[in-house]
């Protein structure tokens, strides 16, 4: 065989492997559809009924909510009760994910596209009573190139493309209501608060407007303005963490945040403080007990309007109480200052009328002014003269 064909041949031959190479790599990649937006399969099948409990894992914390006497619990928070809103919206936003391309059902590739759960920007998976996979979700990267994030499901190995993935983030306190106690202003007749150092009371004015601090002290006078952030305090309470009551915390009756609003419901918050933290624990009371009594004959629409109001409060007081009872919440600091401000921050010394100086009065007379004339005698040897 002549040199040139042995060439031909040894080129051909490098040309082949160089194929079998890239044929090898192309083999490897990702593989992408080009289909029309679909929802995730067996998610459309989801049956919230059938959900015992759901993982929600993020970079921030992993989040486990569990069905619980017809509800669901946060368990990060001491079976907590969640939030049944939170809980729907996040079975929507699982239901509502849409894919646009299949990428590629090779698990080798699932590390690079972050879709392992160890990799996995946000994972929610949801399970049966028996603890078993019902279904669930791997959310991972972004796509290199134009919009979209990388999913599949929990239990099976296919990629996709999501062109817009709704956020599925949260901590456990995303799922608790952290709202404690939220009253109109209007309906506050008095705040009462007990502090170590003392104990006073601030009432609303008649026309409602206003602030006044009962028994001022002698020579003070009232900083109206603080005492405003105290008397609206329970306006708008929210907590920033909740843990069940124990032996930890001390809540003595020296610390205690009591609000009296028109209808008679009265508000109690003992306070406990550790590690410049402040704890509450809560509980409402319903202080008009006069029985509501129902007539046979009809009423005025106004009598009965009263009536149902009073149930209304009554009932409001009652499962208050009920939620709240065994259980301790964390507030933020600048909502603890309003809870538990001293008498000593509401007031401050009155002004002392200043002392007239005589000096200064335009009107006053001078004394050189007021003494009469001097008149010189004549001298002897002139009157002589």
């Amino acid at each position: 065989m002549s040199d040139r064909k042995l060439t031909i041949l040894g080129i051909a031959a490098v040309f082949m492997v160089i194929w079998a190479v890239v044929q090898s790599r192309v083999s490897n990649r990702p593989k992408v559809g080009t289909d029309r937006p679909a929802y995730l399969i067996l998610i459309q099948g989801l049956d919230p009924a059938d959900i015992s409990s759901i993982v929600l894992k993020t970079s921030e914390e992993t989040v486990t909510l569990k069905r619980q006497q017809g509800g669901f619990v946060v368990v990060n928070k001491d079976n907590y009760s969640a939030k049944t809103s939170e809980i729907n919206n996040l079975i929507t936003k699982i239901l509502e994910i849409q894919t646009l391309q299949f990428v590629t059902d090779d698990v080798s590739n699932h590390e690079d596209l972050g879709v392992t759960e160890e990799k996995a920007t946000t994972v929610v998976k949801f399970f049966k009573t028996d603890s078993s996979l019902l279904t669930g979700v791997i959310a991972g990267k972004a796509k290199e190139v134009g919009q979209g994030t990388y999913v599949r499901l929990a239990s099976n190995d296919k990629v996709y493309v999501a062109p817009s993935l709704p956020w599925l983030g949260g901590t456990a306190m995303s799922y608790v209501e952290q709202e404690l106690v939220s009253v109109k202003r209007e309906d506050i007749v008095s705040v009462r608060v007990s502090t170590a150092g003392g104990e006073y009371t601030l009432k609303t004015t008649d026309d409602g407007k206003g602030v006044i601090l009962e028994n001022i002290p002698a020579g003070k006078k009232f900083k109206s303005n603080d005492g405003d952030s105290v008397f609206t305090a329970l306006t708008s309470l929210r907590c920033d963490d909740v843990k069940k009551k124990s032996g930890d915390l001390t809540f003595d009756k020296d610390k205690q945040f009591i609000c009296r609003l028109k209808d008679s419901t009265v508000y109690t918050l003992k306070i406990a403080q550790k590690d410049d933290k402040t704890y509450v624990t809560c509980e409402a009371e319903f202080t008009d007990k006069t029985p509501v009594m129902i007539s046979i004959k009809a009423e005025p629409q106004e009598e009965l309007k009263k009536k149902e109001a009073k149930l209304f409060a009554q009932e409001n007081a009652l499962i208050f109480t009920q939620k709240h009872q065994g259980w301790v919440y964390e507030i933020p600091e600048w909502k603890a200052k309003n809870l538990t401000k001293e008498l000593s921050d509401l007031i401050e010394d009155e002004e002392k009328p200043k002392e007239k100086d005589e000096s200064e009065d335009p009107n006053s007379i001078k004394p050189d002014e007021t003494a009469a004339p001097t008149i010189e005698e004549p001298n002897a040897v002139e009157s002589e003269s």
